[in-house]
């Protein structure tokens, strides 16, 4: 298995704060850095005389205020967290870690920070020249530009960061991308699975995780030096332990082989939405079923979420697959069962809102919307039975015989698809 490749470390490295951070304090000593070096050569005559003490005071201001704001805002975006995780998914905290502008904000009000510590150790260096000292004024009036509109663009930010509507938007978002993704190349650049030979030896792991990432790309080239054929058994999102399949190999096997197969898997300690088509949809059924709790008692929520579930779902019946020619023609990879998403989405909230009409309802019209969409057979079944028992569900909780009438009704016309 592999540790986290430099193209995914690339990847994520927006993502990650502290990323963000070190690049904002970078420019903040290049800042300082700059208006040092510009003063030296900067003429006498452009020089602009604001008062020997003007720049110092300013930054003494921005160096206090700025670690009492920088605090501020990262008790705001933990509590935002705890709140996430606890009122709807922890598995939607890793979005709420990953947004741009709460990293941006807090980036801003720490790179801050540190240009004013420096702008004032500097100062008190007597290292700048009068035409220093006055790049370096007006270089802190820029800066003060920049934390009013980052500080005010924060404010009106943190009024939805975290709030169960925000949190659902972010899941919706990342699970259309994953289906989108997945939908355009549901074989990940390989080919369709086939039957696998009773001689086919299988790469096992060595390591306890999520299958978070596979290389496709590495697993053709292993294949193609070893000569030898791949069957993918452990897709993204899939738990494995010690000794578990990855892949069947036809061909010879030997270690060498093996440890490349198993370097083309990543696995880490929790699933990640990049390449696993069923993360989003699980989030989102979490969210509802969370709203669906007796402590909680919020089916207007489950109802949302339900609308934001056929979103995705309608993405993934509308998405084109690409035809073009596999890439890796000697890896054969398994597509996620429709039937298994459906299943992720819509089981916990009809078994949650089973006894609450309104909900039983919602989840026979998504369904009956997505059986007029779908264009295949088989997809229409699969459909068709999530109704089925979402309607056999919601008859034993309901105690009314009119909500009951009601549903079997909706459950009805998703039969004859009205």
């Amino acid at each position: 298995m592999a540790a986290i490749d430099w193209h995914t470390f690339v990847k994520r490295l927006p993502e990650r704060m502290w990323f963000r951070l070190v690049v904002f304090a970078v420019a903040a000593l290049a800042l300082v850095g700059s208006a040092l070096a510009v003063g030296k050569i900067l003429p006498s005559t452009l020089s602009v005389n604001f008062g020997q003490d003007a720049a110092y005071r300013i930054l003494q201001i921005l160096a206090t205020s700025m670690l009492a704001v920088t605090t501020f805002s990262l008790t705001a975006m933990i509590s935002a967290y705890a709140a996430a995780a606890q009122g709807t998914t922890p598995r939607a905290t890793q979005l709420l870690v990953a947004d741009r502008t709460s990293q941006n904000a807090l980036s801003t009000f720490l790179g801050t920070f540190v240009f004013a510590i420096v702008g004032i150790v500097a100062l008190s260096t007597g290292s700048f020249t009068d035409g220093g000292r006055s790049v370096l004024f007006l270089g802190t009036l820029g800066v003060i530009a920049l934390v009013v509109a980052t500080l005010l663009r924060w404010i009106h930010h943190l009024t939805g960061f975290g709030r169960v509507p925000d949190v659902i938007d972010r899941v919706e978002r990342a699970a259309t991308k994953a289906i989108h993704a997945y939908a355009r190349d549901p074989h990940l650049g390989g080919v369709a699975p086939v039957g696998v030979p009773d001689g086919a030896l299988t790469a096992l792991s060595e390591q306890v995780g999520y299958v978070t990432g596979v290389d496709i790309g590495r697993l053709q080239r292993v294949a193609d030096a070893a000569g030898v054929t791949v069957h993918l058994d452990a897709m993204p999102g899939a738990l494995v332990g010690h000794g578990t399949a990855l892949a069947r190999v036809v061909g010879p096997l030997d270690d060498d082989v093996a440890a490349g197969i198993r370097g083309a898997f990543r696995l880490e300690k929790h699933r990640t939405y990049e390449q696993d088509p069923r993360l989003g949809l699980i989030a989102l059924a979490e969210i509802g079923s969370h709203a669906l709790s007796p402590a909680v008692n919020d089916p207007g929520t489950a109802i949302e979420v339900l609308g934001a579930i056929e979103r995705v779902v309608t993405e993934l019946l509308k998405s084109e697959a690409d035809d073009g020619e596999p890439r890796f023609p000697r890896v054969h990879v398994p597509a996620v069962a429709l039937g298994d998403l459906v299943e992720d989405a819509f089981r916990p909230l009809a078994r949650d809102g089973a006894g609450l009409v309104e909900v039983g309802l919602r989840v026979q019209r998504v369904l009956g919307d997505l059986v007029r969409i779908a264009e295949v057979e088989r997809e229409r079944d699969v459909f068709l039975e999530a109704s089925v028992r979402a309607c056999v569900r919601a008859v034993r909780g309901l105690d009314d015989a009119g909500d009951v009438a009601l549903v079997e009704a909706a459950a009805d016309e998703v039969r004859r698809g009205e």
